[in-house]
Parts: C-alpha cells; structure tokens; sequence
C-alpha cells in the first residue's frame, strides 16, 4: 500500500467523512491480527466505499478494494484509487476475471480485499442487501481465507442511491458494524460446483444481512432478486414481487 494512499486516506478522505458524517464503528476486534481475508459490505450509496475504508483505515487495517471501474474516473477520489493500487472491475467484460486474479494474489500474500458482493447500488425499495453475486464467494472458496462481513447504515442519507444527490449539511450519522469471520471452507473449492457457489454467496448476504438487521433494529424480508423482481437499472428503485410460493426460489 502506496505511502501516497495512506496519506490521501486520513489526510483528506478521513478529514471529509468527519465533516459530513459522525461516523460509529463497533466490531473492529473482529477484522483478524494475521493472514489475508475478505472484508464484504453491502452497498447504498456510492458514498459507502469511502465510509467502508474508513473503518478499515482507522482499525491500521490497508485494503485494496474491487471496485467498478466508474468509481475511477471520479476526480480525485479515481486518483486516490488508482495511487493505492485499488482494483478496477470492468463488470460484464473479460477483464473481470482479470480482477479476481489480482484479488488472489494480494491474498495469497496477506493482504486484505474489500468487495461489495451486490456488485452495485442495492436496488431494493426497502433499502436491504440484494441476492449477491457470486465474485466474493468464488475467491474466498479458491483462497479459503476468512470472510469478514460488515453492514453500513446512513450513507445514502449523505449521498443519495438513485440520483447520487449530495446532501452534507448537517452531518449524516453513519453506523458501520463487523460481524465475525466466516469460515466458508465447507463449500469447498471447486468454483465449477454452481449450488455451492450460489450457497456460498447466500451465506455471506446472509451474514451481512444479519449485521445490518441490528443496527436497524428490524427483520429482514427475503433478498430482493433483480432476476425475480422488478428491476428498473441504475438510477432508480426496483419493485418487490409477492414472495414466492413455499417450496419454490425466487429467480425460478
């Protein structure tokens, strides 16, 4: 991690989240002291890649994150990226794959990945994690590293889901909470293996769905699935549909 990185981190990125957020962190003893793991969040608001590194940052933990590649070109925040060597994922592309590899081997070195498994803004009308993809999953079955989940609640007060409005003044409060490590090593490491993919990728919503639950204080309803209900593309909320019928999946 890049000198240039740290100090743009708590020397001007740090320095902006104390002036729009009053952001509380709880569960920081559960990122590990030693060896490389995954650190996953769900995602409101394109606000939250800020407020996610500033968890990390402030526990002396430096992660490189996958992010879209949109996320690079963003005056000064796509400089900061690309200085600590941050990750872009060119969704829907080749290069993607491209991306899981560097992911491996930052890993496999010790270092810390930050994804959002969404893989972009929740388009969930009740403001829950989606149906995930499958991108962390797959790299935590090959590296069988931990998996560290972590819920964000209020950025999208700050900076808006749908339309990306800013909204600094006044200061936003912004809860970020770290579940424990998951050990996801029983879904083994054949990545060809759809079912424990997919069921890998559950467990992982599942466990920041769980984290986000209690900063809200409520239950969850099922995962929206952009495959299964209504899904308008960036920019706008979707629509749930009726749960489906016991017995059957969404997505069917």
């Amino acid at each position: 991690m890049s000198l240039f990185y740290r100090f743009a981190s708590r020397g001007a990125i740090i320095p902006f989240l104390k002036l729009v957020s009053r952001q509380r962190v709880t569960g920081t003893e559960h990122f590990p002291a030693d060896g490389g793991f995954i650190a996953v969040a769900n995602h409101l608001s394109n606000i939250d890649a800020l407020t996610a590194m500033r968890a990390l940052v402030d526990a002396d933990v430096p992660a490189y994150s996958l992010a879209k590649a949109s996320l690079f070109k963003i005056p000064v925040v796509g400089q900061v990226l690309r200085a600590g060597g941050q990750i872009p994922v060119e969704r829907g592309t080749a290069s993607a794959s491209d991306a899981l590899r560097e992911a491996e081997r930052i890993l496999a070195g010790g270092g810390v990945i930050m994804i959002f498994p969404e893989g972009t803004l929740s388009r969930d009308p009740l403001a829950w994690p989606m149906v995930g993809k499958t991108g962390a999953a797959r790299l935590a079955m090959r590296t069988g590293v931990p998996v560290v989940p972590m819920a964000q609640w209020g950025g999208q007060d700050i900076m808006d889901t749908c339309t990306d409005a800013f909204h600094p003044f006044p200061p936003k409060p912004v809860t970020v909470r770290v579940g424990e490590p998951l050990d996801l090593t029983r879904f083994g490491s054949d990545t060809e293996d759809r079912d424990a993919v997919r069921a890998c990728t559950a467990e992982i919503m599942r466990a920041i769905t769980a984290e986000l639950e209690i900063i809200r204080g409520e239950k969850a309803p099922r995962p929206f699935d952009p495959h299964y209900d209504i899904d308008h593309g960036p920019g706008a909320y979707g629509e749930r549909l009726p749960d489906p019928a016991p017995g059957e999946e969404a997505g069917k």
